[in-house]
């Protein structure tokens, strides 16, 4: 979502759209890339780390670009585009992950006796 969201329209506005590749949404690529990258690593600590990132990076730009421009014209004159909402969806995405990940995995956590280790009498 997040690779995809970086080149569509960030702001569309009466005059036209205004491209994510432009300016910030390259910084979403690149994070994007290295999200892809944490997927494909095997250790899972270094996974959760990238996917922290890359998720921080796909909320905190959006967000900026949001805040910027309610500051500079209000709320009068543009919407946010396609790109900006898969943008900061795929950043959400990207926190659930690296929350999973973060998670210690069901084979590491110690659990109590199993009931099926004990004997049921009928």
């Amino acid at each position: 979502m997040v690779l995809l969201g970086s080149f569509l329209p960030w702001i569309d506005t009466a005059v036209g759209s205004v491209s994510g590749a432009r300016g910030a949404g390259l910084w979403t690529f690149y994070a994007a890339m290295l999200g892809l990258a944490g997927a494909l690593v095997p250790m899972r600590r270094v996974a959760a780390v990238q996917a922290t990132i890359f998720a921080l990076v796909a909320l905190v730009v959006p967000a900026w670009q949001v805040v910027h421009l309610l500051t500079l014209v209000g709320t009068s004159g543009w919407v946010p585009g396609p790109g900006l909402v898969l943008v900061l969806g795929g950043g959400v995405l990207g926190a659930t992950a690296a929350a999973q990940l973060f998670r210690p995995s069901a084979t590491t956590m110690s659990t109590g006796p199993s009931t099926s280790s004990r004997t049921r009498r009928d």
